[in-house]
């Protein structure tokens, strides 16, 4: 089968990047974790003190971008891909709360998409490559080969979270994680620039009830599916 760009959209938290990696190992595929890209810009505002009490003022970020280099580096401890910020690992980092409670509006920055998206189209240029996030299927990849819409239930979504950041020794609470989980549905669902909505010809992906090899399965019964149907 010829090397295809498969673009994952869905809401936060739920297992997009876990199942996208997963997925790129499998396949042999390059991988790209958009959401980890607007993270990188969240986190190095915060730490340039143009993040404070939760705003900011946009030209202020937009003045940081040329300051900011990404990239992923396959972690073969891990098996899976790390995030790189001006060549520093900040994998951990990126997924801290006070970065999560930030990243949606800074991520509705037009100038902010436009650079994300410009490196996003890169990655995929040559395709081979699993990318996943808000808009992958919509809006950077609209002629990808596989688009898949992933979801849960919001309480099973924030108890993954809760479980994920109490596992890397974060004091937090559920009740605050969840609050953060509908803000972010709705800032994301809203915003102006490429919300998050299901594309047209996107496939459902439901894991509430699923396991980690059970959705991987899922995408791989598809992908042998497209095989078929193309051959």
């Amino acid at each position: 089968m010829s090397k295809i760009v498969i673009a994952i959209d869905g809401y936060s938290s739920c297992g997009k990047s876990t199942v996208a990696k997963a997925l790129a190992s499998h396949l042999g595929y390059a991988y790209a974790d958009s959401g980890a890209m607007y993270r990188c810009i969240t986190l190095y505002a915060i730490r340039k003190g143009v993040i404070k009490d939760h705003s900011f003022i946009e030209d202020e970020i937009i003045k940081l971008l040329p300051e900011i280099n990404l990239r992923f580096e396959f972690n073969p401890q891990t098996k899976s891909s790390d995030t790189y910020l001006n060549e520093e690992n900040v994998e951990k980092e990126i997924r801290q709360m006070i970065v999560s409670e930030n990243v949606s509006k800074v991520s509705a920055i037009h100038d902010v998409r436009v650079k994300m998206i410009a490196i996003q189209r890169e990655l995929g240029k040559d395709k081979g490559i699993v990318v996943d996030g808000r808009d992958i299927g919509t809006n950077v990849f609209p002629n990808a080969e596989l688009k898949l819409f992933m979801t849960a239930d919001p309480n099973i979504r924030a108890k993954r979270r809760y479980n994920e950041l109490k596992a890397k020794g974060q004091n937090v609470s559920l009740g605050d994680i969840r609050t953060n989980l509908d803000q972010r549905d709705y800032e994301d669902t809203h915003r102006k620039e490429n919300p998050l909505v299901q594309a047209k010809d996107a496939i459902v992906l439901d894991n509430s009830e699923l396991t980690r090899e059970q959705q991987l399965q899922f995408i791989l019964n598809i992908i042998q599916e497209l095989t078929l149907s193309t051959t």
